[in-house]
């Protein structure tokens, strides 16, 4: 089992460099929080778009498929699931709905000089179903339905917005342009340089909290355990021995990184700042502030839930 190469999440991708990594931090982290903060208060046309263009923008941007395959099939997987069993349960309104025409369907008939339009809705209504399939104890409503799109989309937007701006944004560029984005916030003696200090070695312990997840698990699995015999109180108490030495291997580390930022003089981030990148609008980062534009202009006018 290699968590690494199996499961990348929070990586970055270093090689090759596709047209996503040149765009500006400060650019695809404003991007990653319109995909998070459009969702709100949108319709399902909208939340089923943003999942389309994070897919299109995937396979555009020409990120190598062993890359995210494995990732976007698992959270297409768990969507889908969650997409099913959401819309069989029950909508939770707990009313028995009523048809809108009488139960003897009888004709409603018109005055000779009526309106058409009152014809025409009357023709809609009949139509009209709030119970969408029903078939023995499967039962899908509309309400239900629509709950079910809405877990299902948010689920993928959120998890697969944040890894794709992870493996396409290396740690340095991002604590950079959101050290960037809150240099106003220094006028309140908010230690900008700090927070963006401790999201670098945040982002940076990363790969390390795997690694020794990797390790631990092959450990255990070396040495040919006979679960059927420990029972679950002796499989609980395997577990909770790992856990524990997960812990203090992952305190160890933290602990070496301190040490050897010490050693280096690190001893405070105002006094030994490392310029990580130039950072600097170009002609593809002001194009993409203009896609951005024209996002939210398209989500004010089709995506808003009425």
């Amino acid at each position: 089992m290699d968590l690494l190469r199996s499961l990348p999440l929070g990586l970055y991708l270093e090689q090759p460099q596709t047209w996503l990594h040149k765009i500006d931090p400060r650019v695809k982290f404003a991007w990653l929080m319109s995909f998070l903060t459009s969702y709100v208060l949108a319709n399902n046309l909208w939340r089923v778009l943003l999942v389309v263009v994070l897919i299109i923008a995937t396979l555009i941007a020409r990120i190598p498929r062993r890359v995210w395959q494995q990732q976007m099939g698992w959270l297409l997987m768990l969507s889908f699931f969650i997409l099913a069993i959401a819309a069989i349960s029950p909508d939770g309104m707990g009313i028995d709905y009523q048809p809108r025409l009488p139960a003897n369907e009888q004709i409603l008939t018109q005055p000779a000089n009526s309106n058409n339009l009152v014809q025409e809705q009357v023709v809609e209504n009949k139509k009209y179903s709030y119970v969408l399939f029903h078939k023995g104890p499967v039962k899908v409503t509309r309400y239900s339905l629509s709950l079910a799109v809405r877990l299902s989309t948010l689920i993928f937007t959120v998890i697969y917005s944040t890894n794709l701006y992870l493996l396409t944004t290396a740690p340095e560029e991002i604590t950079s342009g959101i050290e960037s984005l809150m240099q106003p916030f220094r006028r309140f003696k908010l230690p900008v340089t700090e927070i963006a200090l401790t999201l670098t070695l945040s982002l940076r312990f990363i790969p390390l909290v795997l690694e020794e997840v990797q390790n631990l698990f092959r450990s255990v699995m070396t040495r040919a355990i006979n679960w059927k015999k420990l029972g679950l109180k002796g499989a609980f108490k395997v577990w909770m021995t790992v856990a524990e030495r997960l812990l203090e291997n992952l305190l160890l580390r933290a602990d070496q990184m301190a040490n050897a930022m010490m050693v280096r003089g690190f001893t405070s981030p105002n006094e030994h700042r490392v310029q990580w990148h130039d950072l600097r609008l170009k002609g593809r980062d002001w194009l993409a502030i203009a896609t951005l534009i024209l996002f939210w202009g398209i989500r004010v006018t089709i995506g808003t839930q009425v």
